[in-house]
């Protein structure tokens, strides 16, 4: 097992009932009991809920739930699922009506959960895992993104409007976004910190958590069923860095993943400090890394390029639908650079190899202003879209 190679302890499986285990061991299933990563699934539909899709893709070995304005957009222009409960509804403002139908899919979502995480928990406190699972993420609006007052009094009236113990609520990490990240978590609320982009920024959403926590304990006595995740977004460098490389260049399609390698040398550094450690001992979760935007954006890379290469153990890859099922038919995790210690230092090198007129810095930032905008623009159709389907229109 992965975890071995950083001096972790061998982990058992765990003993689920005849009731509750799967019909077959899955990939998804392999993935987590003999990698130690979760698989996730980027995406949330109220059909998915009406129909059993999934409670049916938990079963197959899904462990948690990412959504984003960008999926509810898709979802809400692309297909019916949701006009009966926005057809007639013509004085509600769309904004508000948009977020009742948000926190209801997510509850009912965390509903289908319950069981991952009720499992998980009880893994965390026999010290099977350090951390927890089976959460569904519902992102604070988009507009908010800068604003740091207005993103934690969202974060907390969201998580209090879904009302589960594994909603996660997801806060940018924008510089504004890190003290919001810091006071959610120290209210108790889990934090899935999303668009991430450079390794200089997940080093603060690191030290965000640990104030967050900190901030926690001075609040309470039991920290432990605070969870939180730090999403690294990772094709979307690819697609930045490539067109400033030569053709052929051997970095190509590598650069993205590189960089995930260096935050998973963050993430053990500094879950390995005294300040870590010590938050570890008093009952908490670690702060495991997640990796984004994990879709093969080039038809000429492998489709799992940011799946299979980049399995480590307590780690989470969250997968839209295609990838997902890419997993379940043919993922192959034995060939995942981060199994060792010296592949995992070999693959970041990597980053070390750019050119001098190659700035990742530059170009890590213009992701995340880029993120936030993408998001925003997702954010404005998606009311839009639900403005038309008030007044009947389609």
């Amino acid at each position: 097992m992965s975890g071995t190679a950083f001096g972790l302890p061998d982990k058992e499986a765990p003993d689920l009932s005849e009731e509750t285990a799967p019909l077959a061991h899955t990939k998804l299933d392999d993935l987590y009991d003999h990698y130690g990563q979760s698989p996730w699934i980027d995406n949330i539909r109220r059909d998915w809920l009406n129909d059993g899709t999934l409670a049916g893709l938990v079963h197959e070995g899904v462990r948690g739930v990412t959504s984003n304005p960008s999926i509810f957009q898709k979802t809400l222009a692309t297909s019916s699922a949701y006009d009966e409960l926005l057809e007639g509804k013509k004085d509600i403002d769309p904004e508000v009506l948009f977020e009742e139908i948000a926190v209801r899919d997510v509850r009912d979502a965390c509903d289908v959960l319950s069981e991952v995480h009720t499992l998980s928990i009880a893994q965390f406190a026999g010290k099977v895992r350090r951390y927890c699972d089976g959460y569904v993420s519902l992102e604070v609006s988009p507009r908010l993104a800068r604003d740091t007052v207005a993103t934690v009094t969202a974060a907390k009236r969201l998580a209090a409007e879904v009302g589960r113990e594994n909603v996660m609520i997801k806060i940018p990490a924008t510089k504004e976004g890190l003290p919001a990240i810091t006071e959610v978590l120290g209210a108790g609320i889990n934090v899935n910190v999303t668009l991430i982009f450079s390794l200089e920024r997940y080093n603060e959403v690191i030290t965000a958590w640990m104030e967050g926590l900190e901030l926690a304990l001075t609040h309470r006595s039991d920290i432990a069923s605070i969870g939180s995740v730090a999403s690294f977004f990772l094709s979307r460098v690819d697609v930045l860095i490539d067109p400033q490389l030569p053709d052929g260049d051997p970095l190509r399609g590598k650069i993205a993943n590189a960089q995930a390698a260096g935050a998973y040398e963050i993430y053990r550094r500094r879950m390995a400090t005294e300040r870590a450690q010590a938050l570890i001992a008093a009952g908490a979760q670690v702060q495991r890394p997640l990796w984004a935007s994990t879709s093969t954006k080039n038809p000429e890379y492998p489709d799992l390029l940011y799946v299979d290469t980049i399995v480590a153990d307590e780690t989470v890859n969250t997968m839209p639908d295609a990838t997902l099922a890419a997993v379940l038919d043919h993922g192959d995790f034995t060939t995942s650079r981060l199994l060792n210690d010296e592949s995992v230092r070999a693959m970041a090198s990597s980053l070390d190899e750019l050119p001098e007129d190659v700035s990742l810095s530059v170009a890590t930032e213009k992701l995340e202003i880029d993120g936030v905008a993408a998001f925003v623009t997702s954010y404005e159709d998606l009311l839009k879209t639900v403005a038309q389907k008030q007044q009947g229109s389609k």
